[in-house]
C-alpha cells in the first residue's frame, strides 16, 4: 500500500465547493476473488440510489428511477425465497433533491412500511426537506409527503438513517435550521437530530443530539439492548472530523463521544459517513478516514453498547474511496465492504474481520465506474446469505444491480 499526498486535502476543499464531490487515486490493489451470483434486478432503466434493509424475515430494496429527465419515482421490491419480486411504486415528484450521496431509504416493522425522499423547499440549490411516506400494516396505499421536521427554514435536511424501534421507528437526520444567516451575517452549524416516528407518520419524540456536525456525511443508527445509538462524522472548532457516537441509556442521551481520535483535520466535508451494526449490546462500526495523509478503512468493536471501543482494526489502506458498510457475522467477527480505486474503475470489495484483527481474503463483489453516479453500494444479510446492491454506470446510463453470496465463502486466514 502507498501513502497519498497533500493533494488529497486540496481536492477535499475543492470538493466542498463543488457540492461535496470526492476524488480517488489510481493504484492496483491486491488480487481479490469473486464468488458472486448475480441476481435479476427489479430496477428498471435510469435507476440509481439503492438502499437495502432487512428486519427479521423481511428484506427490502428501494431505489429511484428518473423518467423524461424530470420525474423521479421511488420504487421498492421485497426479497422472497432469495429472489426480488416485481417492483412497486411509492411516490413520484418533479421537485425532489436527488443526490448521489444522500439517498432515499425504506424500512419495515411488523408489517408497516416507512420511506423518505428529499423535497426542494425553495429554488435554492441546498434547501430541501425530509418528507416521509408511510404504509401502516393492512393499508392499501402509501400516505406520502409527510413532514418529518417542522422548522420551516430554507436549509439542508437530509442524510437520514432509520431503524425499527419497538412498535415505531427511530429516525435521525442532519438538520441545517441553525445555518440560516442572522443579522450579523453569521451562520450556525449543521446539527444532528433524532426522534421516534409512529407507523402513521407522527413524530412522537424529537431530540437535538449534537449541535455541530459534518455537513454532508451519512449518519447510521441501530438499536442496542440499552436503546438507540447514532454514529456520525462530527466536526470540532478546529475542523477535526472524526467519527462520534451518541447513545440513549435509561431514556437519556449521552454527550457526543469520539470513537477513535484519528485527528483528521479537513476543511471540506469528505462525504463518507460511517456504518454501524448491533448484536444485542455488541456494536461494530466501520468508517473511512484520510488522517495522517493516509486513506483507509477502519472498524472498531464494542461489547458494552458503545460506551467503550477496542482499538480499531485497519482493514485496508491506499487508494481507498470508502463508502463502507458493516454487518455482524457473529459476536466475534463482522463483514465489512468498501470501494477502492483501480485505474479508471472502482472495486466494490468485502472482507471478514475478527475482533483480534485477523481477516479473510478480499472478496470482489463487482467492478464499477469510478464516479459519483456509482453512489454508495449496499450490503445486507438474510439467514446465511449476503445480498449486495450497487449502481452500474455505462456511459450516461445507470441501473441498480444486485448479487448474492453465501457467508461460507469467507474464511479467516
Amino acid at each position: 500500500m502507498r501513502n497519498i499526498t497533500n493533494t488529497f486535502f486540496i481536492f477535499s476543499v475543492i470538493s466542498l465547493m463543488l457540492g461535496c464531490k470526492e476524488e480517488t487515486k489510481n493504484i492496483q490493489p491486491e488480487a481479490a476473488v469473486s464468488t458472486m451470483v448475480e441476481m435479476s434486478s427489479p430496477a428498471g432503466d435510469a435507476s440509481a440510489l439503492p438502499h437495502l434493509m432487512s428486519n427479521k424475515d423481511v428484506a427490502l430494496l428501494s431505489w429511484v428511477e428518473i423518467s423524461n429527465d424530470t420525474v423521479a419515482t421511488m420504487r421498492y421490491s421485497e426479497l422472497i425465497d432469495g429472489e426480488w419480486q416485481e417492483a412497486q411504486n411509492i411516490c413520484s415528484g418533479t421537485d425532489w433533491f436527488v443526490n448521489w450521496a444522500d439517498y432515499p431509504m425504506i424500512t419495515e416493522n411488523n408489517g408497516s412500511l416507512w420511506s423518505h425522499v428529499l423535497k426542494k423547499s425553495t429554488a435554492g440549490t441546498y434547501s430541501y426537506d425530509v418528507k416521509m411516506n408511510v404504509k401502516p400494516k393492512g393499508a392499501t396505499d402509501w400516505k406520502t409527503d409527510v413532514d418529518l421536521h417542522t422548522d420551516g427554514t430554507p436549509t439542508e435536511h437530509g442524510f437520514v438513517s432509520i431503524v425499527p424501534y419497538n412498535n415505531n421507528f427511530f429516525v435521525n437526520w442532519l438538520d441545517g435550521r441553525n445555518t440560516v444567516e442572522n443579522e450579523s451575517g453569521e451562520r450556525g452549524a449543521m446539527t444532528l437530530r433524532g426522534g421516534v416516528v409512529s407507523t402513521t407518520g407522527e413524530l412522537l419524540e424529537e431530540y437535538e443530539l449534537d449541535n455541530s456536525t459534518c455537513d454532508c456525511c451519512q449518519t447510521t443508527s441501530v438499536i442496542t439492548d440499552n436503546g438507540p445509538v447514532v454514529v456520525y462524522r462530527d466536526r470540532s472548532d478546529d475542523e477535526i472530523r472524526d467519527i462520534s457516537i451518541v447513545r440513549q441509556v435509561k431514556g437519556e442521551w449521552t454527550a457526543p463521544k469520539v470513537i477513535h481520535k484519528d485527528d483528521w483535520q479537513i476543511k471540506g466535508c469528505p462525504v463518507n459517513g460511517p456504518k454501524v451494526d448491533a448484536l444485542g449490546n455488541n456494536l461494530v462500526v466501520a468508517w473511512f478516514t484520510g488522517a495522517s495523509n493516509k486513506q483507509k478503512v477502519q472498524i472498531a468493536f464494542s461489547s458494552d453498547g458503545g460506551a467503550e471501543f477496542l482499538e480499531p482494526v485497519s482493514v485496508v489502506e491506499g487508494a481507498i474511496m470508502g463508502r463502507v458498510d458493516i454487518l455482524w457475522m457473529d459476536e466475534d467477527q463482522a463483514v465489512v465492504s468498501w470501494m477502492e480505486a483501480n485505474d479508471k474503475t472502482a472495486l466494490f470489495n468485502a472482507m471478514l474481520v475478527h475482533k483480534d484483527g485477523t481477516t479473510s481474503k478480499k472478496q470482489l463483489i463487482t467492478a464499477m465506474a469510478d464516479s459519483r453516479k456509482s453512489g454508495f453500494p449496499q450490503m445486507e444479510m438474510v439467514e446465511e446469505t449476503l445480498y449486495f446492491a450497487w449502481t452500474e454506470q455505462v456511459g450516461a446510463v445507470t441501473q441498480v444491480r444486485t448479487a448474492k453470496m453465501s457467508v461460507d465463502e469467507f474464511s479467516i486466514n
